[in-house]
């Protein structure tokens, strides 16, 4: 008898600490062209110092952010990554480290990477960012058809295409983009708020694309309200400021992204829904070149493949930056979130295999 309560005991046990361990929500954010050279090595002084690129007052742009150290740099440049991901998180992607992180898609822009990335699978007749709706299933919707997960996988992007790259028109998921308000009978003060606050912001560069503090109070109102367990940020500042060749705003864009993370982060962990069992995950859709071609990408941008992986939470182990040499793609990314959910993704195409060491 004493060994059968003991045995349903250390199953117990086992059992409890397995379900510890698994992530019961995720948070993504993208952050469109940026760079890993600033991620892992901060302000890059080659521009920095260079007064073409700096619209605005250099001298403040270099207090802020410039340190000849370079771990004392890059933590200037985003504090939240380097004093707290880097701890209990895992980062991949510091070529510097011989460890890599490629797209797998010949293009190398946009919209092409934001659907390896989701879809798990290079499309080469993805091709072009006024592609149509994506005729490939995405991870996003994959999740949302699992048990306890339907209508509870939201979207908020600053540009507008990615509803058509998750193509919403097909699977309802809610995805709020550039000139959507968040709608509603029950909306909460704060909801309301948020949608008032991104009609006080500009179009970025008049292109149609919602400034990344619009959407990020958007997607936060939301979560509050709403209580999503997949929540996908997508963040386009960077990728503007750079081809507007304005490397001072470029940097801040980062720096005001890093705040967020801390943000929602702080967030996740007050809200008995979400603390201690959701995920951060934090990666770009595309590298951009070095030099003068920082402001640019694209395939005949050398370095525009080059991306990166970032990852905290209770289904991944803490390695904090990952200084074996090693290769991911992008395309694994996709299922690597289903895998953080305990699903495995599956779809009518291929699917590339999940990031196992960010698996525990």
């Amino acid at each position: 008898m004493k060994k059968h309560l003991l045995l349903a005991f250390t199953l117990l046990v086992f059992l409890s600490f397995g379900h510890a361990q698994q992530s019961r929500n995720v948070v993504v954010f993208l952050m469109d062209g940026y760079r890993w050279k600033e991620l892992y090595e901060g302000a890059d002084s080659s521009l920095l110092f260079n007064k073409k690129y700096n619209h605005h007052d250099s001298a403040w742009t270099v207090t802020k952010y410039w340190d000849a150290n370079l771990e004392t740099r890059r933590q200037k440049l985003m504090p939240f990554v380097w004093e707290t991901m880097s701890k209990n998180g895992q980062l991949l992607g510091n070529r510097n480290l011989g460890n890599f992180a490629n797209v797998t898609n010949k293009y190398w822009f946009s919209y092409p990477g934001r659907s390896e990335a989701f879809t798990g699978y290079y499309d080469s007749a993805v091709n072009s960012n006024e592609y149509p709706d994506n005729p490939n299933t995405n991870v996003l919707e994959f999740i949302d058809k699992q048990p306890g997960f339907h209508g509870k996988v939201v979207t908020f992007s600053s540009w507008d295409a990615v509803a058509r790259i998750l193509n919403r028109n097909r699977n309802k998921m809610y995805v709020n983009v550039w000139g959507e308000d968040v709608k509603g009978d029950n909306l909460t003060p704060q909801q309301k708020e948020a949608n008032l606050y991104s009609h006080l912001l500009p179009e970025l560069f008049g292109k149609g694309e919602r400034v990344d503090a619009g959407t990020y109070v958007m997607a936060k109102a939301y979560l509050q309200a709403n209580h999503p367990r997949v929540l996908y940020i997508d963040l386009g500042d960077n990728d503007e400021f750079a081809h507007a060749a304005d490397y001072a705003d470029y940097l801040d864009a980062a720096h005001y992204d890093d705040a967020m993370f801390r943000d929602i982060w702080t967030t996740l962990q007050n809200d008995p829904f979400y603390k201690d069992n959701t995920t951060l995950l934090i990666f770009p859709d595309h590298g951009r070149g070095y030099g003068p071609g920082w402001t640019s990408h694209g395939a005949a941008v050398a370095h525009s493949n080059e991306i990166y992986f970032l990852a905290m939470g209770p289904g991944v182990p803490a390695k904090g930056e990952v200084k074996d040499s090693g290769q991911v793609y992008q395309a694994q990314y996709a299922a690597t979130i289903a895998a953080l959910l305990g699903l495995k993704y599956t779809a009518e195409h291929p699917v590339a295999d999940p990031i196992k060491s960010v698996l525990k």
